[in-house]
Order: structure tokens, then C-alpha cells, then sequence
């Protein structure tokens, strides 16, 4: 507290124009501003869940969600594109990946909806803001989805394997 202090507290010689106190005290407001910037920024992140320290499950979640994520979107352009989703593929990985995907996609998206639900925010950013792009890539994955899905259905009244 010294410190704020100090930097606020203003000495005037007896002959300086009262102008050039009020100059200092701006100057040191400043400073003092300045200063609270750089500890907020350098400080420890809090115990709240706000932190990087995502857990076991934040990090599996980025590592599925990634490619689960540019899995999903392909899936989505190619049944836009052609009118069918992803081919089988080699033993049927591809079409198993695709599938997955889609769960991986929904259950990022619940997750994100039940931390939203208790806590007031949505799913922490994790190291680099990963797990944050993560959920929000999830959420544009499924409003593709919702969009294609209903271009497939107004277009051939079905989705392929489904119905139609």
C-alpha cells in the first residue's frame, strides 16, 4: 500500500503553479493504472476453474475434438456436395470415424451446455485457448450440420440411409 501511495503523493516546490500539481497527479494516476494492468496480467490465475489446468478430460477433449471437429465438416460438405456422407473407406474406418465424430461433437456440446448450465460460463479456455476453440468449433459444426441437414431434406426428403 506504500507504494500506491507513493506514487500518488505529489511534492511541490514552493514557488511551482498549481497547473503543473495537477499535471503530476494525472501523470501518477496514469502510472498507477499502468501498474495494476501489469499485476493482473502477471498474476496466478485463480482456483475458480478459470485457469489452463483443464484436467484429464479437457485434454482428451481437444485431442478428440480436433479431428472429430474437421471430421464432422467434412461429413457435412461432402453430403451438401453429393448427397451422400463420407464413403465406407478401408474396412469401414472411414465411415466408424464419421460416425464417432459426430458423438465426440455432441458430447462436447453437452458438456459445454451442463458447465454452462452450473456454473454461468461455458467450458474453461484451456492452455492456448484450445479447449475454447474447441467448443466453439463444436457449436459451428452443429449448426452446419442443422443447415446441410435440412438442405438434404427439403432436397430429397430424407437423409441418405435414414430416410428417403
Amino acid at each position: 500500500m506504500q507504494l500506491l501511495a507513493s506514487r500518488c503523493s505529489v511534492v511541490r516546490p514552493a514557488g511551482a503553479a498549481a497547473g503543473r500539481r495537477l499535471a503530476v497527479r494525472v501523470s501518477a494516476a496514469k502510472q498507477l493504472k499502468n501498474d495494476r494492468t501489469t499485476v493482473k496480467s502477471g498474476a496466478k490465475p485463480a482456483a475458480d476453474g478459470s485457469s489452463d489446468d483443464i484436467g484429464t478430460a479437457g485434454v482428451a477433449a481437444i485431442a478428440a475434438g480436433l479431428p472429430a471437429n474437421a471430421i464432422m465438416l467434412w461429413s457435412e460438405y461432402t453430403l451438401f456436395a453429393t448427397g451422400a456422407g463420407l464413403p465406407p473407406g478401408p474396412g469401414g474406418l472411414l465411415g466408424a470415424a464419421e460416425g464417432i465424430s459426430y458423438l465426440v461433437v455432441l458430447g462436447l456440446i453437452g458438456w459445454s451446455v451442463v458447465t454452462k448450465v452450473t456454473t454461468g460460463s461455458g467450458l474453461p479456455a484451456g492452455p492456448s485457448g484450445l479447449l475454447g476453440a474447441v467448443e466453439g468449433v463444436s457449436y459451428l459444426s452443429l449448426l452446419g450440420g442443422i443447415v446441410v441437414f435440412g438442405l438434404q431434406i427439403a432436397k430429397s426428403g430424407g437423409l441418405p440411409g435414414i430416410f428417403g
